[in-house]
């Protein structure tokens, strides 16, 4: 056994004893500490009156040494942030409306960082992420769109667009048994809701009816999507207007391949609607809130 072990022995039976003789202790726990101390100097081989195993510093203050090394505990965490002043409020609706504007003339993008700027200032208005998701997938970002209607349906369980949008968004995704149950909820929200109606039908459709057409055999891969993106059809047309590539796109070689591809997806260049329509916005208008 090392001196060392030894000389923490010590200082806890010395410790003990100041306990004891305290004055503060009943008799039950005087004598239960003065059992403890025999114990711990007979297994130890520790004697209380063998000063060669004192150190300079008492238990109590090397404990309270080191507790006074301890990192500073953190700092609580920032509350929620505080609710909104009228003014912010009334500048996020501004904000909303300047964004509705934005996606009657089409110009999605703008919609978007509108939308978000409505956000930042009133973060807990489930109608600003409905909106954005409905400028989101007008985009061709269906990810974006649901993780949206997601924050708007943790806020407001009972925002019927929100679970109509995160529907459509699913379809655009071919993620249709998803697409089915929030269909059928904002069916249960808004019963009369023809839109809702329609996009549910035709939601069972594609889950009963295999997929077909020029994704087989290509992993499944969203060609609808990508030729409804466009901001990845600007990108393209942008491309196309490069001197060198039009350069290439002469070579017969690249023409042949290209003229197979296309050939694929019809005289447009893109997939064809599926069988059973393809699902509507809210009210068939995509009109935001």
């Amino acid at each position: 056994m090392s001196d060392n072990t030894k000389r923490l022995v010590f200082s806890i039976i010395q410790f003990l004893n100041d306990q004891l003789g305290s004055g503060k202790l009943s008799a039950d726990s005087q004598e239960g500490l003065e059992v403890a101390v025999q114990c711990l100097e007979t297994a130890f081989e520790v004697s209380a009156d063998d000063q060669s195993f004192a150190v300079s510093q008492t238990l109590p203050e090397i404990f309270s040494n080191a507790v006074s090394k301890l990192p500073a505990a953190a700092a609580p965490q920032a509350k929620a942030a505080t609710t909104p002043t009228n003014q912010q409020i009334a500048e996020a609706e501004q904000l909303k409306v300047d964004g509705n504007a934005q996606m009657q003339a089409e110009n999605f993008s703008t919609a978007v960082e509108l939308y978000s700027k409505a956000i930042a200032l009133s973060p807990q208005n489930a109608v600003y992420y409905g909106n954005r998701a409905a400028a989101h997938s007008k985009l061709g970002n269906h990810v974006g769109a649901v993780q949206d209607c997601e924050a708007a349906i943790k806020i407001n369980p009972k925002y019927c667009k929100a679970y109509g949008r995160m529907g459509t968004a699913l379809t655009s995704l071919n993620r249709h048994t998803e697409a089915l149950h929030f269909y059928k909820k904002a069916l249960e929200l808004d019963p009369s809701n023809q839109t809702y109606k329609s996009n549910l039908a035709i939601g069972e459709q594609k889950v009963q009816t295999p997929p077909t057409g020029p994704t087989d055999g290509m992993g499944g891969m969203d060609f609808s999507g990508l030729f409804n993106n466009l901001e990845l059809r600007n990108m393209a047309t942008s491309l196309m207007s490069n001197p060198q590539v039009s350069s290439l796109m002469n070579n017969p070689q690249v023409q042949q391949l290209v003229s197979g591809i296309t050939g694929a997806f019809g005289p447009t260049g893109a997939p064809g609607a599926a069988e059973g329509g393809t699902p509507t916005t809210d009210g068939g208008s995509g009109q935001a809130s």
